[in-house]
């Protein structure tokens, strides 16, 4: 008899953030497949297990939670954030796609979560209150330059921009090189927010105008706002600034 897979993402990092619906799900599995630091964030009970693996093996884990699944085990696959925000339910698609008629057979939900720009934007204020877009930097499943003509694009067409994975040991030049091409589109002054485990004990929070935007402040665990040429930054003595996107452009 087969088992059921369900797809969660635990939110930013904050417990707060995570939804009761992911907590219940949680609850109700057997069998845990994820990236390590995220099912640390688990409090798993008697009669659950997990099976944690390396962040660049997402398809491997894919596969080895659709066969535990048909096997008869109810299986939770975590992510961080939200699960279908470069994460695993794509992963989990991806493998569904090319695998056996078994896998296409299972019963699967994928449950929305709290992905990290959300939690960057709602600390900031809000920067997504108009129209925005989300572009991953890493160029591990994709070329570079095709990273780069979407950044000029959508910079071009007045979208606020979210960078997911923007930087690492392996690709440490890659958000300098982002900020450059925006530069050459953005005024100098478009607020930049780098916002590091928002909601947790060690939060990093910053906002500083394009000009002053150093590759320095983000690490992989960073995600970066970069505003469009008509987001505002409300200034309030004593208090973080509040950054906003009008809900008209245009006009």
């Amino acid at each position: 008899m087969s088992g059921s897979l369900t797809i969660v993402g635990t939110g930013p990092g904050n417990p707060g953030q995570t939804t009761p619906e992911t907590l219940e799900a949680i609850a109700a599995a057997e069998l845990f497949f994820g990236y390590g630091p995220y099912l640390d964030r688990l409090k798993l009970g008697p009669g659950q297990s997990r099976v944690a693996s390396d962040n660049r093996e997402e398809i491997d884990r894919a596969r080895s939670a659709l066969n535990a699944a048909v096997r008869g085990a109810k299986v939770c696959v975590v992510s961080g954030g939200d699960p279908g925000v470069f994460a695993m339910a794509a992963a989990i698609c991806e493998a569904i796609e090319t695998g056996p008629e078994t896998w296409r057979r299972l019963e699967i939900k994928v449950l929305p979560g709290v992905t990290a720009m959300l939690a960057v934007a709602a600390r900031a204020g809000a920067p997504l209150g108009h129209d925005f877009c989300a572009i991953s930097l890493s160029d591990n499943l994709k070329p570079w330059e095709l990273i780069e003509r979407r950044l000029r694009a959508v910079a071009e067409a007045g979208l606020v921009i979210a960078l997911y994975n923007p930087i690492s040991r392996a690709r440490p030049w890659q958000l300098a090189t982002a900020f450059k091409i925006l530069r050459e589109v953005l005024p100098i002054t478009t607020p930049v927010i780098f916002g590091r485990a928002v909601g947790r004990a060690d939060e990093n929070f910053v906002v500083i105008p394009l000009a002053e935007a150093d590759q320095q402040q983000a690490d992989m665990a960073t995600c970066v706002i970069i505003g469009s040429a008509e987001t505002r930054i409300i200034e309030r003595p004593g208090l973080d600034p509040l950054v906003y996107s009008p809900r008209s452009a245009g006009i």
